[in-house]
Order: structure tokens, then sequence, then C-alpha cells
């Protein structure tokens, strides 16, 4: 069993709170716009860090990121984009690899807005964990944890604090 911690959308701040609710992670999954080379390297002074980059993630972060993360986590296939979309208005590149890959969770972020979904259609969860940092339209900062063993996400929850 692996713990997981989801960010996305730091845009160059860590909240404090993050230190804290991630404290009994195993890694953190960052689904892009990281902000800057220096957050990516404060997550990963903390714990083991997987990172895509996004749109606003200069040429350093995406030298040290990729556009998708494709992996194995306890048997869990994953997959993590930062500009994915969600069931029924998939990203046309993301749902390309969807189909291809098959993972059981799929994990993106850019909107800002919190969403876990079951995907009946494709048989996997998708996760947005919404915004963590400070810029952005959105009104709280929100991240998630859960729990991985074999194929099954557990113990799920959600940091929902006001910015």
């Amino acid at each position: 069993m692996k713990k997981i911690g989801i960010i996305s959308d730091t845009h160059g701040t860590l909240n404090s709170r993050l230190f804290d609710f991630f404290k009994d992670v195993d890694e953190i999954w960052h689904a892009g716009d990281i902000g800057s080379v220096e957050i990516l390297s404060r997550l990963q002074k903390f714990k083991p860090v997987r990172a895509v980059y996004g749109n606003i993630d200069d040429y350093k972060t995406r030298q040290l990121t990729t556009e998708f993360q494709n992996f194995k986590c306890e048997n869990a296939k994953i997959l993590i984009t930062h500009i994915g979309g969600y069931p029924g208005r998939y990203n046309p590149k993301a749902l390309k690899i969807i189909k291809k890959e098959k993972p059981h969770l799929f994990i993106s972020g850019h909107s800002h807005i919190l969403k876990i979904i079951h995907d009946k259609q494709n048989n996997l969860l998708h996760i947005n964990p919404g915004a963590a940092g400070n810029d952005g339209f959105h009104k709280n900062i929100t991240m998630i944890r859960f729990e991985v063993e074999n194929e099954r996400f557990s113990n799920l929850e959600i940091l929902d604090i006001e910015r």
C-alpha cells in the first residue's frame, strides 16, 4: 500500500498546510502549473515527486518534467497530465492515451476546480485536485490524499481551505 498526495496549479506558491496534510504520504503527484523550479525543488526535498508541466510552466520547469506521466503504482495504472479534461470532455491527446493505456486513474489539473468522477465508459477514476496555489480565479485551496493498494483507491481525503 502507498499513500499519495495530489496537487495541481500551485502557480509558484506552496501553502504551509500542504506540509502537514502530506506529512504521511509516500509520494506527491503534481498535475502541472508548478510555477517554478524552486517550488518543484521544495516539494522534492519534502517527498518523492512525480510531476507534469502545465501551460504556465517555463522552459526550466519543462526540462525537469514531462507533458504526461504514465506509470504503475501498486499495480494500478496511472496517467497524469495538466490539460486533460474530464469524462465526456477529455482533451483529444489525453483521450487517445486513455484509450490505448487504459489507466485505472486519470489525473489532470488546469481548471482549478476539484473533481472526482467515476468514468464508467473508460472504466477509470478521474481526479482533478483543484488548485493548491494562491494565484487564479479559485476561492479555495484544495489538495487530495489517498491510498493505493493493488488496483484499489481508498481513504480519499480532501483539504479545502479558503485562500
